[in-house]
């Protein structure tokens, strides 16, 4: 089994905290963890229509047997009301690591933990694999790496990543999606989320891509809405400095698994990466995740923007650390070309305090300390402190 980079902070919390809530896409490998690090804990679904009418009917009588050796209890916000009742138990028991919930449904989860356990829970945010967790101690290919993507799955039962894909996808639809929306028509939904594959990277336009999938303005919103609260894509925001320029004011959006970006990019092996027009697309995606993941994984928030002004000038990633702004550019290519460095220089000259702190992360294999400058070849991601 593949250990987790955040097995530690998970421990730490539950020493800390009466509750741990554990969010993240579906088979991500939250319950695995959590069987994993809490072996005296009650396992309960509530996936499972039995359970989950019991903790609906009588929360009491179901948190009453939970609190005898606690409880992990799984996908929570199928039982939206229960942490109402899971903040009565713990402030009546008083001791930490009581329970450890799950969601995959981060928008309807959020509400009520945060409404009811505030203060009582700790929160942590589980991704499919980084890239350390599961090649660290091999190599791998960069665009079989890209094609496979990190869903634990894939690995664990070594599947096909298409056909993998293929299923989540499916499964996604009819089990979130359609209890969450409204959507009468799944083949637009599956045209949208192709549309969104086919931006990623780029800056959001909902007119545009309602527009070209044949809905209005507002259900794209609507949509996209719930694709990031599933933690399927990501928004990187603009980072707002007065530096007396007009700036971009939309958001980024990028798949926080690049497998699954592919596979709705109709990738089907690794050889269609070579000269595909969105391979460095993809790249930056997987450089994004890998450094949200970063930050998720040591239990802090995400503090990743990007820099575009109205004429063109960008930095793909403004890594913000409050006193420091470190800009980081991501290029796919395997051999550093002078140009990567552009967009890093532009914003030294806005921003005194980024001075020397630039990053390139690139698609080859030497790291550099320039005088300006750090290389990190793509494999080396994890040593980037942000």
């Amino acid at each position: 089994m593949i250990k987790r980079t955040v097995e530690e902070k998970v421990i730490s919390y539950a020493r800390q905290y009466p509750v741990v809530t554990i969010t993240g896409p579906r088979q991500s490998g939250k319950t695995t963890l959590c069987k994993k690090l809490f072996k005296s804990l009650k396992y309960l679904s509530l996936e499972n229509l039995t359970t989950r009418q019991y903790a609906q009917d009588d929360p009491v009588g179901f948190l009453a047997e939970c609190t005898k050796t606690g409880a992990i209890i799984d996908e929570i916000q199928r039982a939206p009301d229960l942490p109402s009742y899971i903040q009565g138990a713990v402030d009546q028991e008083k001791r930490n690591g009581l329970f450890v919930l799950t969601g995959s449904q981060n928008f309807e989860l959020m509400t009520s933990v945060s409404q009811s356990l505030a203060g009582r829970t700790a929160l942590v945010t589980l991704l499919p694999f980084s890239y350390n967790e599961l090649y660290k101690n091999k190599s791998a290919d960069i665009f079989e790496m890209l094609y496979q993507g990190f869903y634990p799955r894939i690995f664990d039962q070594k599947l096909n990543p298409t056909e993998a894909m293929s299923f989540y996808v499916s499964t996604y639809l009819e089990r979130d999606i359609r209890t969450i929306l409204n959507v009468k028509d799944l083949s637009t939904f599956e045209v949208f989320l192709k549309l969104c594959a086919a931006r990623n990277g780029q800056i959001l336009n909902f007119s545009a891509i309602a527009n070209d999938c044949g809905i209005n303005h507002n259900t794209a919103k609507q949509w996209i809405s719930v694709l990031e609260a599933s933690h399927i894509i990501y928004l990187l925001k603009p980072h707002y400095k007065n530096f007396n320029k007009r700036l971009i004011k939309a958001p980024k959006l990028y798949f926080l698994d690049v497998g699954l970006a592919a596979y709705l990019l109709e990738i089907e092996n690794s050889k269609h990466f070579t000269n595909h027009p969105l391979r460095g697309a993809l790249f930056e995606a997987f450089v994004v995740s890998e450094l949200l993941k970063k930050r998720f994984n040591s239990g802090k928030k995400s503090n990743l923007y990007y820099f575009r002004d109205n004429i063109g000038n960008e930095v793909d990633v403004i890594a913000d650390k409050g006193t420091i702004q470190i800009p980081i550019e991501i290029k796919s290519g395997k051999t550093i070309n002078e140009g990567y460095f552009k967009g890093i220089e532009y914003y030294y000259r806005l921003n005194k305090s980024a001075d020397n702190n630039g990053l390139l992360v690139y698609g080859g294999e030497e790291k550099q300390k320039r005088t300006k400058y750090r290389v990190i070849p793509y494999k080396s991601i994890h040593q980037i402190e942000i």
